[in-house]
């Protein structure tokens, strides 16, 4: 771990990972990590394997070598709702909505992990879990004004800038420890991306740690920590954020410098 990245509590450990699409090598020996309190970005060309690092940590991927650690244990292998069990969210490429629901029942689908338990028919049990749905909604809405004016909308009458908000609520709703978002500006309105950009900020001052894969580099590494430069999978850079955005080497490759 690099000198100014010591002292901060280790959440997240990518350890020389691989990952193959059939004879393809994806990824080879890669290695990150994200600490408590972090926003950090990933960059570089489509292809080079950020969204695919991505999708290793949520175990949406099968890792060939190598090994995933979320605080200090082992999560390779798990499914992606154990991840979630554990404290692990994903804003996945496309939003993956469920168009014909609404924004309320799009929420709810976010909050299916509430407690670990799945419901019963005791009641009160019940009735508890539904009261901690109904805070949650509140907190997202509260974040999210618009979708509270459309909450009754189904999501896919939603524009695009309105649908990555419900994406990104969805998320929340499972109260992350770790937050993963897949290229969560694609295709939005410049209006939309400067919004997308400053939730993360305000969520990350929530204590959510954010691990974020993003075609928009200048505007990722603004707001990050910390970044990996990827180049046909692998990592060929490392450091905070604002170095990287004055590296002359990110500037010519990445940011039109």
């Amino acid at each position: 771990m690099p000198i100014w990245a010591r002292g901060k509590k280790l959440l997240l450990e990518a350890k020389n990972i691989s990952v193959f699409y059939g004879a393809v090598k994806a990824i080879e020996d890669v290695s990150f990590n994200v600490n408590s309190g972090e926003i950090v970005a990933m960059i570089g060309p489509n292809g080079a394997g950020k969204s695919t690092a991505l999708k290793a940590v949520f175990g949406m991927v099968d890792i060939h070598s190598g090994d995933i650690y979320f605080e200090s244990k082992s999560i390779k292998g798990l499914r992606p709702d154990e991840h979630v069990s554990k404290g692990i969210s994903l804003v996945p490429e496309g939003r993956r909505l469920f168009p014909s629901m609404t924004v309320i029942e799009n929420l709810g689908m976010g909050a299916f992990t509430i407690d670990n338990r799945p419901w019963t028919i005791d009641m009160e049990t019940n009735r508890k879990r539904k009261s901690k749905v109904q805070h949650l909604m509140s907190e997202v809405f509260e974040m999210f004004p618009p979708l509270y004016e459309k909450r009754s909308y189904k999501a896919g009458v939603l524009s695009s800038g309105e649908q990555q908000m419900l994406a990104l609520s969805r998320a929340l709703m499972q109260k992350p420890k770790l937050l993963l978002a897949d290229e969560p500006t694609h295709g939005l309105s410049p209006t939309y991306v400067d919004k997308i950009f400053d939730k993360f900020i305000e969520i990350n001052k929530m204590g959510i740690s954010i691990l974020l894969v993003e075609q928009n580099a200048c505007m990722a590494l603004e707001i990050a920590h910390r970044g990996y430069v990827f180049e046909i999978g692998r990592i060929f850079m490392e450091d905070k954020g604002k170095n990287l955005l004055e590296s002359a080497e990110v500037k010519k490759a990445f940011l039109g410098g």
